[in-house]
């Protein structure tokens, strides 16, 4: 996989199409995110690079209420792609 803002891109739409908004500010986040679940906001701390941006969300996904149903074909294939990175 390629670190790059296209891919980072990709991810972050996967959060988009179930209803999750991402959110970069600045703050003391020990992991680099946090998560209000009960507005479907994740917060990544501003101050990453694309990188640390990317593994933090491919950390992240397993933990949000992903509709695999409502991605879109391309979001489904990149899904599958994270979860087996994630194992």
């Amino acid at each position: 996989m390629k670190y790059t803002q296209h891919t980072l891109d990709k991810i972050e739409k996967i959060a988009e199409e179930t209803g999750y908004v991402i959110r970069y500010e600045r703050g003391n986040f020990q992991s680099g995110y946090c998560i209000l679940q009960d507005k479907k906001v994740v917060v990544l701390n501003k101050f990453l690079q694309t990188e640390g941006r990317i593994h933090t969300m491919i950390d992240l996904l397993p933990q949000l209420e992903i509709n695999y149903d409502a991605l879109t074909l391309e979001s489904q294939k990149m899904y599958d792609e994270l979860i087996v990175i994630n194992k």
